[in-house]
């Protein structure tokens, strides 16, 4: 294939991003781990499944950083993952060097990649790959706002009994407790849910997004999700590969949009060849700003907690 995507990580959210990936026929798939013989027999298995699945995507496992070179985009799930009692940042400091040298190889041997940031602490890992790789802000991005608006709109479809494709819905701020869903701007077949059902039951599914990572950990006891994750971060690389223009919301590098500056935060842009290509700005009221507002901050201190790290 004429694309090729290395996803960074062989556990569960990067082997399934690479199983989404190749069965979609985006790209070919180089799965980068650590740990020897993991990424090699994940690739394998999942090139022994192509026939079935009917898709002719080549995947490569591998230790190093050789066979990513030229990659169009990069898929960063590395790092260690939460556990029961653990909020996302607490992860801050083992991740953040883990994510250092990880996109120091990759700019080194793919310097026009896009890189799509998974690993949590969300918006605080864009910081450090955004730092580390001297890449543009068009090119990277982390997956946020397609995982928070996905877990959204599938409680708003459990809740109204409706087909998940009737439903769209926003999710801004940092990918944590202080994410800022929007009702007014989340709908079924282009009816605002604020229309459909009473306040105390759409708060109560803000909550269930809010700690809808949480609430995995908790059933799994562990681990942590991956499912959805995985789907998240391929339906960014898949607008940006086939250059669709889709508007999502994504942890973005704002420099004064939405009266934020210098910060990796959840907000819609549009996804193309080039990357983030556009953010989007919509009205929000006195309420949504003040939420907003209170999302950054919390993000501002993981930034400012990676500065004492060094």
């Amino acid at each position: 294939m004429d694309k090729k995507v290395t996803v960074v990580g062989a556990g569960n959210v990067g082997a399934t991003a690479a199983q989404r990936l190749a069965e979609k026929e985006l790209c070919d798939v180089v799965l980068v781990d650590i740990v020897d013989g993991v990424p090699q027999g994940k690739a394998l298995d999942l090139t022994e499944a192509a026939p079935i699945e009917k898709h002719d995507a080549k995947l490569t496992g591998t230790n190093g950083y050789e066979a990513t070179a030229g990659s169009d985009i990069v898929i960063i799930t590395a790092g260690i993952p939460r556990k029961p009692g653990m909020s996302r940042d607490d992860l801050i400091s083992t991740n953040a060097g883990i994510i250092k040298s990880v996109t120091q190889q990759i700019a080194k041997h793919s310097p026009d990649a896009i890189l799509i940031i998974v690993s949590n602490p969300l918006d605080a890992m864009c910081h450090v790959a955004f730092d580390a790789s001297g890449f543009p802000k068009n090119r990277v991005l982390g997956m946020a706002g397609v995982l928070d608006s996905a877990r959204f709109r599938a409680f708003i479809a459990m809740e109204l009994d409706v087909s998940v494709e009737n439903t769209h819905a926003f999710v801004l701020g940092g990918h944590g407790d202080t994410m800022v869903p929007l009702p007014r701007y989340s709908t079924v077949a282009g009816i605002p849910i604020t229309e459909l059902m009473a306040k105390d039951r759409i708060d109560a599914l803000v909550k269930r997004t809010a700690n809808g990572g949480a609430e995995i950990v908790g059933l799994l006891k562990t681990g942590s999700a991956y499912y959805a994750p995985a789907s998240a971060a391929v339906e960014m690389a898949e607008s940006i590969l086939k250059d669709k223009k889709k508007v999502l919301p994504c942890a973005a590098y704002l420099q004064g949009e939405y009266g934020i500056d210098d910060l990796f935060i959840g907000v819609p842009v549009k996804l193309g060849k080039n990357g983030m290509e556009q953010v989007i700005e919509i009205t929000l009221t006195e309420d949504e700003k003040v939420a907003l507002m209170k999302s950054a901050a919390a993000v501002q201190e993981l930034k400012d907690d990676l500065a004492k790290l060094g």
